[in-house]
């Protein structure tokens, strides 16, 4: 990774670390993300539960996500632990570094594009937007989401204008998908066209609500949006549509939620 963060982390921080050296009683790690920086893991904070042999868990060159558990700066010591980071925290710190490498292939395309040295493209966007933001990605992302101009950032605007271009190319706005089944069917002798129209009632609502066939009587009903509120909205207008309609025509009808 290109992006190094400078001085110490803080204690209860996770850090993503590469392994450098297996011990009897102790592992020796490189922080990924901290220039220069190093961590001891002890055998007590590998995993719970007796430990008879370290290598069965961690080995050289392996990837783990620790917490910092003590920092002393005045001999350079840094305590990690790997059993005290449970799954959700793992993922979520792994995904970060995903969408930060992510952002420095943008850069890498950008110093393509102006015919320069990849250190000295990353540096001169990097020490822009990491004066406002932790990490390139999340610039990115709220370049995206939210319009963010570069320019306001201080990057000159021949530089701006490209990036601009790459991210909005390689970077899609984030949506969220909610769905649910409904279960239709009627007596009236036009039964078909009174579903059709049920469901073409909920299809008005929005563009994004979403009616595909399943068979037997079902219908899989699917809205995405940017953030859940909004679907949840769509959905509510959508069914009450359906269900509204097929009451008044006197068929049957009934909406099952899938679970997220």
């Amino acid at each position: 990774m290109l992006f190094k963060r400078h001085g110490y982390p803080e204690e209860d921080e996770l850090v993503l670390c590469t392994v450098t050296n297996v011990q009897p009683h102790s592992v020796f790690c490189d922080m990924d993300e901290y220039d220069r920086k190093s961590g001891m893991i002890h055998i007590s904070e590998v995993s719970p539960g007796r430990i008879r042999n370290i290598r069965d868990y961690v080995k050289e060159g392996k990837k783990v996500v620790c917490v910092i558990l003590k920092i002393n700066e005045d001999r350079g010591h840094i305590d990690l632990s790997l059993r005290r980071v449970n799954e959700g925290q793992k993922r979520k710190k792994i995904n970060e570094i995903k969408q930060e490498q992510k952002a420095e292939k943008i850069i890498e395309q950008l110093a393509k594009e102006l015919k320069k040295p990849v250190e000295e493209v990353y540096k001169q966007v990097a020490g822009k937007i990491l004066k406002e933001y932790d990490m390139l990605y999340m610039a990115f992302d709220e370049m995206v989401e939210q319009n963010l101009k570069l320019e306001s950032l201080g990057l000159d605007k021949k530089i701006a204008d490209k990036l601009t271009i790459i991210v909005k190319e390689k970077i899609k706005p984030q949506e969220v998908m909610i769905s649910g089944e409904f279960h239709l069917s009627s007596y009236d002798e036009d039964g078909l066209g009174v579903v059709k129209t049920a469901l073409e009632s909920a299809e008005k609502v929005d563009e994004s609500v979403d009616i595909k066939y399943k068979g037997g009587g079902t219908y899989i009903l699917k809205i995405t949006a940017k953030d859940y509120k909004p679907a949840e909205k769509i959905m509510k207008e959508a069914t009450s549509k359906v269900l509204d309609y097929m009451d008044k025509k006197e068929g049957e009808a009934t909406f099952v939620r899938h679970e997220k």
